[in-house]
């Protein structure tokens, strides 16, 4: 299933001043039975697990469990699993962290870079890309921000994913920190600030999923296989 360019304007046009939950009802019946949402389980993923929920609660939820968690993100995991009552699609990594460490030393330090999208190839984006493989999204749901990278600063609320070949929806794309955490007061949902992801090692800096890189990425892991 594909769109065109004049489909995508116009929806970002007619979804702009929408309430997300309105956009993530319109995602999910866009292509029934074919909607995801993923998480990484960071810091305010709980709005959007429970505005997808909201809208199909039965919906796939796409993790990648690369196993360098930390035990508080793990617990939350657990926590908003169980309460929101998610259909957990958890995806995890060829190789164990203990493997790869054995084999490609440390992770990565914030200053390498070459090293860092190696880490993330091989522990976030194969897994990840194996997932969307078998999940086989026409709509893929996601929690991405303006305000989290110079990348995302540039997105609008409906594109298209090149890397997946896929519809990506982000209804939470223009939310402040402070309506998050009204969302979360409001609906009485944990969150989670001590996340960690050392495939990203900075906030600000991009795992891989969202840019073109990350293709070409796990294209070469696998080709070393």
């Amino acid at each position: 299933m594909s769109y065109t360019a004049e489909q995508i304007s116009r929806w970002n046009t007619e979804l702009r001043a929408r309430p997300a939950l309105d956009i993530v009802r319109w995602a999910a019946s866009l292509a029934p039975g074919r909607a995801i949402v993923s998480t990484n389980f960071r810091p305010y993923e709980a709005v959007i697990l429970h505005l997808a929920t909201q809208a199909r609660p039965d919906i796939p939820v796409l993790w990648v469990d690369h196993g360098y968690n930390l035990a508080a993100t793990y617990r939350h995991a657990e926590e908003v699993t169980a309460l929101l009552k998610l259909n957990l699609k958890p995806y995890l990594p060829r190789l164990t962290p203990a493997h790869r460490d054995a084999v490609h030393g440390p992770v990565p330090s914030p200053d390498d870079e070459t090293g860092l999208k190696r880490f993330s190839a091989l522990m976030k984006l194969e897994p990840f890309q194996r997932g969307m493989r078998e999940l086989a999204p026409a709509v893929w749901i996601t929690a991405l921000r303006r305000s989290q990278t110079a990348n995302r600063a540039a997105l609008d609320t409906v594109t298209w994913d090149a890397n997946f070949n896929t519809l990506k929806v982000s209804p939470l794309l223009d939310w402040e920190d402070e309506q998050l955490d009204a969302y979360l007061r409001e609906h009485r949902l944990p969150n989670e600030l001590a996340y960690f992801d050392p495939a990203k090692a900075d906030a600000k800096r991009e795992c891989g999923l969202h840019v073109a890189w990350g293709r070409e990425a796990v294209a070469g892991v696998d080709a070393a296989r």
